[in-house]
């Protein structure tokens, strides 16, 4: 799964790496510590101009037929191997994909006790984006719009394997249009598999990590080794 990640590099980086247009809007703080439920920097396809920008969507996909915002506590991911047919996931996989943009992420091990946390990037240290959907989720009391989204994840690479069963769904810059464009499901299932083993890195940290009150840069130094 993915629960925790940093991104750490701002937005108008990122727009002048990947060729967006710098958004208007005033930049979504950059942070070492990413919790569900909060404002994330995403890049979707505006319909209106068919190019690519930058929003921020709320972290915990809220289906259109859901009752309840509440639901969000268990949409954070979703499994890249029934995306297609989960009813929460489904519509958005067919209409509203996006890239979420990040730094790093974090991961409990899960192979064995004690659970200890985990910081996995890539291997050159440049800022890549995640599979992401998206919806847009109407309040039935407050009529108000709210647009939010999930981080697609798929069985762990050898690497992440050594920790835990799962991995989130990165995705090489070549595939960004295919992502976002006008594709067959069957296309873009293919895309979301493990990220290569040899082009990552990960190491032990804190578990300062466990608490979204730390968020600075220290959170991801590793652990000492013990002799």
């Amino acid at each position: 799964m993915c629960g925790r990640y940093r991104r750490t590099t701002r937005e108008e980086e990122l727009a002048r790496r990947w060729s967006i247009p710098i958004p208007v809007q005033s930049d979504l703080p950059i942070s070492w510590n990413v919790t569900p439920s909060t404002e994330v920097l995403a890049i979707r396809v505006r319909r209106d101009t068919k190019a690519q920008s930058f929003d921020w969507l709320r972290w915990g996909l809220i289906p259109y037929w859901s009752k309840d915002k509440r639901i969000a506590y268990s949409t954070i991911n979703a499994r890249a191997e029934t995306i297609d047919t989960t009813p929460a996931f489904r519509r958005a996989f067919q209409k509203r994909r996006c890239l979420i943009p990040a730094d790093g992420f974090y991961e409990w091990r899960k192979t064995r006790p004690p659970k200890v946390p985990f910081h996995i990037s890539l291997r050159n240290e440049t800022p890549f984006c995640f599979a992401g959907v998206w919806e847009a989720w109407q309040d039935p009391e407050t009529q108000e719009w709210l647009r939010s989204c999930s981080i697609i994840t798929t069985e762990a690479n050898d690497l992440i394997a050594q920790i835990h069963d799962r991995m989130p769904v990165i995705l090489r810059e070549a595939d960004f249009p295919i992502w976002l464009g006008e594709t067959g499901e069957a296309d873009l299932k293919s895309l979301l598999r493990p990220y290569p083993s040899e082009e990552m890195r990960m190491w032990e940290i804190s578990s300062r990590v466990n608490s979204p009150v730390n968020n600075d840069s220290a959170i991801i130094d590793p652990v000492p080794l013990t002799s």
